[in-house]
Order: structure tokens, then sequence, then C-alpha cells
């Protein structure tokens, strides 16, 4: 799903926003969300996932192509771990 339809089924369900605001809204939500996970800290949604920040040790790493090996940095990546309701409903 892009955000665009997102905006489009979240303006078919709510008749008092226009597109504009939902859009507004939407980023808004998202801005907030990546501002939590670049602090660190961790989001949970009840009903649907968790998602927080792990770091990934530096590690070597091989270039497929040439078979060199390459140093990776240390790296942050988000985790997501689904809620049982959510994947209660991708699994009936």
């Amino acid at each position: 799903m892009k955000k665009s339809e997102l905006i489009e089924r979240v303006s078919k369900k709510v008749d008092i926003l226009t597109k504009k605001q939902i859009e507004t809204i939407i980023d808004m939500i998202f801005d907030c969300m990546i501002e939590t996970l670049s602090r660190g800290e961790k989001i949970e949604i009840r009903g649907f996932a968790n998602f927080k920040v792990k770091q990934r040790p530096e590690r070597i790493a091989r270039n497929p192509k040439t078979g060199e090996q390459i140093k990776v940095p240390t790296q942050r990546a988000i985790n997501f771990k689904m809620s049982k309701a959510l994947k209660e409903a991708l699994n009936k």
C-alpha cells in the first residue's frame, strides 16, 4: 500500500476531513514515529505491532562480485514484531 492509497482509504471512512488534512495527520504520525525511533525509544501500538531500534555490531562482509572483504560499520536497524491480534488476522 502506498501513502496515497492510505490517504484515499481513510478519506472514504472520515467524511469531516479533507484529503489534505488527512495527509497532514498521517505525515505528523510518521514524523513522530521517526523522531521516537531515532532517539532509540520503543513504539508500541497495541493490537498492531511493536517497533524498536536494535544495534547491529560491526562485522566483516564479502563483496560477492570481487570476493574482497570489507568492514561494515555498526548500524541501527528497526525490529518489527507483530501483535498476536495482527498475526491471527493474517493467518485466518
